[in-house]
């Protein structure tokens, strides 16, 4: 395994149960800067559960995990988020009856300080912040392509636009590390070959640290560097890409034994 100074995420031996639920089995996986690494497995197999792990939403019973090599089991969600993770969700957690600017404006939350003075002396002060945030998010705007649809509101627009939306929110963030929740989900082959550029286009622009969970194969072979394969819980194969999705106990964890001929 990477070794902790040298990655971005770091997961040793993680533990976590729930009642009498063993959902993760001492897994363990390091993620370099710069990388793309998928978490693959089939449903139920404990990819979210290690997700929410890593985002603190449900914090290990064993293990450790570092980001950046500083210890974050333990912390709130939160705090994680403040030290550089960005995260988008399987179903689109959007603001309805909000447009997509201002959707995309709340991924700045975290770097926005209440102010009472500044707010009464805004002219002088306030604006001045107010200009960055916005100039940054015109950036994520120019670099998705989404400028035609800013002003529409996001519970009109079609699903594929949607998952571009809180994609741009959490690139808003400069995170750190970008965890994707299985962006690709409800989409038609053409949405998907357009989000698998678009993710592409933002690691390459700005750097991204980036970890993803996905279905798709072929979208796990266009977009990864190296994938985790987890089954009930537990590792059954890391490594490259398109050389670890063909290991025959992947090809059995979601397809079956082959049957024996009668």
């Amino acid at each position: 395994m990477t070794g902790q100074n040298e990655a971005v995420l770091a997961c040793e031996n993680v533990v976590r149960r729930f009642g009498g639920v063993v959902a993760l089995k001492n897994v363990s996986v390091s993620v370099s800067r710069g990388e793309i690494f998928g978490l693959v497995g089939p449903n139920g197999s404990g990819k979210t559960t290690l997700v929410n792990a890593v985002t603190g939403f449900y914090p290990p019973q064993e293990g450790r995990i570092f980001l950046n090599g500083q210890q974050i089991n333990g912390q709130k969600p939160f705090r994680i988020a403040a030290m550089g993770v960005a995260r988008t969700f399987q179903n689109v957690a959007l603001f309805h009856g909000m447009s997509v600017l201002d959707n995309i404006l709340m991924g700045r939350h975290i770097y926005m300080k209440p102010n009472p003075l500044a707010s009464f002396f805004y002219p002088w002060w306030a604006r001045k912040e107010e200009i960055e945030h916005r100039r940054k998010v015109e950036e994520v705007i120019d670099l998705l392509q989404l400028a035609p649809a800013r002003d529409e509101h996001v519970d009109v627009i079609p699903l594929g636009l949607q998952k571009r939306v809180e994609l741009a929110r959490a690139l808003c963030a400069e995170p750190k590390l970008l965890v994707l929740d299985e962006p690709m989900a409800g989409m038609n082959q053409e949405e998907k070959e357009y989000m698998v550029r678009f993710i592409l286009d933002a690691q390459e622009a700005l750097g991204l640290t980036v970890l993803i969970i996905e279905h798709h194969m072929d979208v796990v072979t266009a977009l990864c560097d190296r994938v985790l394969v987890l089954n009930n819980g537990q590792e059954i194969a890391q490594g490259p890409a398109r050389e670890t999705i063909a290991n025959p106990l992947v090809v059995e964890a979601y397809i079956g034994k082959p049957r024996n001929a009668a």
